[in-house]
């Protein structure tokens, strides 16, 4: 019986990945990649030649099942996303749940995630907190603001910087204008900006530039809950 790695990669700077991660992916028989082509990049950086096989949300569900007979079998594997640790808003679930029910061993290593960074940067409490992920685009959305407006712990969201704004704005209708908040995009890498404020200010700021990178939304929780 073989085993399935679940190996975090940089959310942005390449020396983040440890040395335990590039250990593991050069010993497996074979590589699940969110998008190899991005994956491809990194491991000629790491210098590793180990094989790869696509393994999105689009294609997951059809490839899961031969994904465990193969580590049934007895081969390893490492399961990666384009960033950070796999299946935290990015495809993993299915293929960990699988073999799980089917008695192969998951091993996950320790390593990068936004979310850590952008909470701890935030100054917002942090010793209990609720991570939201991406929000519902349309059905839904609303539901589940109202739902979060009660909501006494810190809130962690991932956004599109094309839709930051347009969710600051709906944070501020639905938790209060004045609710503290923090915005952190391209962590890791050259350009990284946290910015914090309330939501009418952040709204403000960011609707005055154009934003890039990957977003990380943290939003104080309702103290009078």
């Amino acid at each position: 019986m073989g085993k399935l790695f679940v190996v975090p990669t940089p959310i942005g700077n390449l020396e983040d990945i440890t040395l335990r991660a590039i250990r593991v992916l050069k010993e497996v028989d074979f590589i699940l990649a969110e998008d190899t082509r991005t994956t491809g990049f990194l491991l000629k950086h790491l210098e590793v030649s180990t094989r790869m096989m696509s393994h999105h949300k689009f294609n997951e569900h059809a490839t899961v099942e031969n994904v465990v007979n193969r580590l049934m079998a007895g081969e390893n594997a490492a399961l990666v996303s384009d960033a950070g640790t796999p299946a935290i808003s990015d495809p993993g679930y299915l293929v960990v749940r699988k073999c799980l029910d089917e008695g192969v061993e998951v091993e996950c290593l320790p390593g990068a995630t936004a979310l850590v960074p952008a909470i701890v940067n935030s100054g917002l409490p942090n010793d209990r907190f609720c991570f939201e992920g991406f929000l519902p685009q349309k059905k839904g959305r609303k539901t589940r603001l109202d739902s979060l407006m009660e909501e006494s712990r810190t809130m962690i969201f991932y956004e599109s910087p094309y839709r930051l704004v347009k969710t600051l704005t709906q944070f501020a209708e639905h938790f209060g204008g004045d609710r503290r908040a923090s915005v952190s995009r391209e962590l890791s890498k050259l350009h990284e900006e946290n910015k914090q404020g309330s939501l009418d200010e952040l709204v403000q700021y960011f609707s005055s530039k154009t934003v890039k990178g990957e977003i990380v939304i943290v939003v104080e929780g309702n103290a009078q809950k």
